[in-house]
């Protein structure tokens, strides 16, 4: 069967793609030994090389990495960045080996053993030690400096602002404490995402330090240090069995993980040895976390009840703020670092009326002034919110790299935004299966947009996606959006705020979270704040509602509302069945 030299030209772009002769085939109805003629004659596989390809990777990651405050957009943009380095890196080691064992292969054929010397990866062995402090400490701020000179303690817990550049912060500590001192270094994250981006600060600090040196390692990186051979391991959450490991402990974003306790003793025993600390550092999610005693001192307390011993008087928030040892109690080095502080020692990248224009009073203070929520009047709960944290590069049937992330049919919802909060869309993939599980796909949050731009991201995504649905707030200013939306899709749906609607989104969204029928990436944490946001609140004729401060003048939870608007389309109640979704497509690696 003859084809067309446009259906080539269309079969190469998935190959490039990284898509399977099988797929290709599915896809496009060529036949596969076709296209293998067409791969082998034409040479299709050097069209893109891995080296030109990974430079491009690292050189965009550079740029994103150097940026101290990133919104929600460029910090999915580095975790799939990450991925993306991985398997290039994966590949390109790959290669190498196979040409490697072509090479040993043919000079034993010919009778000549061939004589290589094989070089040490990640040799730092000759660094200067004043070299290495001195990249250390160019460009850090006075609190991160401080940190350096604190690192002694044996426990330090940090409650801190967002994007203040602390996990960028403890990447570099560990990176220099590693090359100057050879000790193992451990980091712990709620997601493989966010662990890999201790490991993606790392590989570019190599790069910049070190004429561009490319650090060797995946889960773990071997440095040769002028001290020996200090290990970096980078875990996930998941990552429980862990145990053997032993090194310098951080553990990044620490109430927002559940199952805490359990995490804890696993990683306290990986520092538990003289030689290792241990570093907490987190935003505040809500009081009923179970790393908020921890922080709090009544776990120790209790102990001291349990023991009929004279309770300890906790440092106060003048102390906390300063910085401080809590002596009579855990001997904890303790810090709440928020971004006022922060821009009173150095940080320069926020402007605080923009960031007071763009949240709420309550949520700002939860993200930037260190306050935890007080959920006992959320009518969500925290436990039953981390239970939808994910780790989203586990799902082989997403690439948000692609220029189609997702094969299958999603759902789209959409929070306008009002005079002082942001407009949020969300992309969520619906179950395969009745009761079978909600994945929010893409999160995109807008400030001091027009109606224009945020009606036509939407239509962007209708192009990017299949759309089956889309939920838009027509109650005030989405009214706008909505017309301009109906222009390209006719279907969208208006949600009308009022007592009955508005409980059904409420009540369907604790449904699906208390069924835990709904993931979200560990990154998104924002969605999880704003569901602990909303509270029922009687109203003047003696009814209930839902809010979460919301007026015509003052809004947020914008994300919690998105996902609501994209979720109601299953409707209150779906039938029992499996609980699982199905996957039927899955991305292999792309370069």
């Amino acid at each position: 069967m003859s084809y067309t030299k446009e259906q080539k030209i269309e079969a190469k772009k998935f190959y490039l793609k990284s898509y399977k002769v099988p797929e290709i085939e599915a896809e496009l109805g060529i036949n596969r030994r076709t296209l293998y003629n067409w791969i082998e004659a034409e040479a299709w596989g050097s069209s893109l090389s891995v080296e030109t390809t990974l430079y491009s990777v690292y050189k965009r990651l550079d740029l994103l990495i150097d940026m101290p405050v990133k919104n929600d957009q460029q910090l999915k943009e580095v975790d799939t960045l990450m991925t993306t380095a991985e398997r290039l890196e994966s590949l390109k080691i790959k290669k190498r080996k196979a040409k490697e064992s072509k090479g040993d292969s043919s000079s034993v054929s010919s009778g000549k053993k061939k004589k290589t010397r094989k070089g040490i990866n990640n040799d730092l062995t000759g660094i200067d030690p004043v070299a290495v402090m001195n990249h250390f400490q160019n460009g850090l701020w006075k609190y991160q400096l401080e940190c350096w000179e604190l690192k002694h303690h044996k426990v330090r817990q940090y409650l801190k602002s967002r994007q203040i550049g602390m996990t960028f912060y403890f990447a570099r500590e560990a990176f220099a404490d590693a090359i100057l001192n050879g000790k193992n270094q451990i980091f712990i994250s709620a997601s493989r995402a966010q662990a890999d981006q201790f490991r993606q600060y790392i590989k570019s600090f190599a790069r910049q330090w070190f004429d561009d040196m490319e650090l060797v390692g995946k889960d773990t990186i071997e440095l040769h240090t002028p001290n020996g051979v200090a290990t970096l391991y980078f875990l996930s959450t998941n990552s429980t069995t862990a145990q053997s490991y032993h090194g310098n402990v951080y553990i990044d974003e620490y109430f927002w993980i559940p199952n805490f306790k359990k995490l804890d003793l696993v990683a306290s025993a990986m520092a538990s040895q003289n030689p290792w600390r241990i570093t907490y550092f987190s935003t505040p999610s809500a009081k009923s976390h179970e790393a908020y005693p921890m922080w709090s001192g009544d776990s120790f307390n209790e102990r001291m009840k349990q023991d009929k011993k004279a309770l300890i008087t906790f440092p106060t928030k003048e102390e906390l703020q300063k910085g401080c040892v809590w002596k009579e109690g855990d001997q904890s080095y303790r810090r709440v670092i928020t971004v006022d502080t922060a821009m009173k020692e150095g940080c320069d990248k926020f402007t605080l009326k923009h960031l007071q224009l763009k949240y709420s009073r309550q949520q700002f203070n939860q993200l930037f002034r260190c306050k935890f929520i007080d959920d006992s009047a959320s009518f969500f709960r925290l436990s039953e919110l981390q239970r939808c944290l994910a780790d989203s590069s586990e799902w082989k049937d997403f690439n948000p790299l692609s220029d189609t992330p997702y094969k299958l049919p999603v759902w789209i919802g959409y929070d306008p935004s009002r005079s002082v909060d942001g407009s949020c869309i969300v992309v969520v993939a619906p179950p395969r299966r009745t009761r079978g599980k909600f994945r929010v796909l893409e999160k995109i949050t807008m400030l001091n947009q027009t109606w224009e731009v945020q009606a036509e991201t939407i239509k962007e995504l209708t192009k990017k996606y299949t759309v089956d649905f889309i939920g838009i707030d027509t109650t005030g200013p989405g009214n706008g959006v909505f017309e301009m939306v109906q222009k390209f899709y006719p279907r969208a749906t208006a949600i009308q705020y009022g007592l009955e609607s508005k409980a059904r989104l409420v009540l369907k969204a604790q449904a699906v979270i208390s069924g835990n029928r709904i993931e979200w990436d560990s990154s998104d944490s924002d969605i999880a704040s704003g569901f602990l946001l909303i509270k029922q609140v009687p109203t003047g004729g003696g009814g209930i509602t839902y809010k979460a401060s919301r007026s015509e003048k003052t809004g947020h939870a914008d994300a919690a509302w998105a996902v609501m608007h994209a979720i109601s389309n299953e409707g209150l109640t779906s039938n029992g069945g499996d609980d699982e979704y199905e996957t039927t497509v899955e991305f292999e690696d792309v370069a």
